[in-house]
C-alpha cells in the first residue's frame, strides 16, 4: 500500500511539472485570428422584425424562386434567431425546413452570412474551430442578416437548391428591405 501510494504521488507530480509547457502558447504570426482589431467589427441589432416585414421579405424570396423555377424553403427569424415566419415552397425537400431555419438563425446570432464561415472553414487549420461554436453554427451560404438603419432585426435563411440558389433567394428577400 505504502508503494502505491508513492507510485500515485510520484505520477501526480510529474503530472503538475509538465503541465506548465502547456500553459504558455506562444503567438504564431501565420494564424489571422491572432491579429486583434481596434474596434469590434459588429453591426449592432435593432428593433425585432415584425410578421408583417417577415412575409414582405418572404414573399420576395419566393417571388424570385418561382421566377427561376426553383421550389425553395424559406424562413425569416428575430436577431436572437427565433422563427418570425416560414414559407415552404411545394416539391421543397423536407431536410430543407430545418435547414432554412438553421442557415437564418446562424446569420442572426452571428451578425453575419453564414458564406462567411463557409469560406473561413475552407481555408482549413487556423479555422477549425468554427463547428465547436455551437448549435447556431452553419458553414453553408443561404443566411443572411436583415438590415435596417445599419441593425439588424432579424435574418433571412433558403434551402433546397445548390448553396449559391439558396444564396441568391435569401439576398433577393433581404433586398425587399431597401
Amino acid at each position: 500500500m505504502k508503494r502505491l501510494t508513492m507510485i500515485a504521488g510520484a505520477v501526480g507530480v510529474a503530472l503538475m511539472l509538465s503541465t506548465g509547457a502547456f500553459a504558455q502558447v506562444p503567438a504564431d504570426p501565420a494564424n489571422p485570428n491572432e491579429a486583434v482589431p481596434e474596434k469590434m467589427p459588429i453591426t449592432p441589432y435593432g428593433e425585432t422584425i415584425n410578421l408583417e416585414t417577415a412575409k414582405k421579405v418572404a414573399a420576395a424570396a419566393v417571388a424570385e424562386a418561382t421566377k427561376r423555377g426553383w421550389q425553395m424553403c424559406v424562413a425569416v427569424v428575430s436577431p436572437s434567431g427565433d422563427l418570425v415566419y416560414f414559407e415552404k415552397m411545394d416539391g421543397c425537400q423536407y431536410a430543407s425546413i430545418d435547414i432554412s431555419q438553421h442557415k437564418a438563425r446562424a446569420a442572426a446570432r452571428y451578425r453575419r452570412p453564414t458564406v462567411v464561415f463557409e469560406r473561413l472553414l475552407a481555408k482549413g487549420g487556423y479555422f477549425a474551430y468554427l463547428p465547436t461554436l455551437g448549435d447556431a453554427f452553419i458553414a453553408s451560404r443561404g443566411g443572411n442578416p436583415l438590415i435596417v438603419g445599419g441593425k439588424i432585426i432579424g435574418a433571412i435563411g433558403a434551402s433546397n437548391g445548390t448553396g449559391s440558389q439558396d444564396d441568391t433567394i435569401s439576398l433577393a428577400g433581404a433586398a425587399a428591405l431597401k
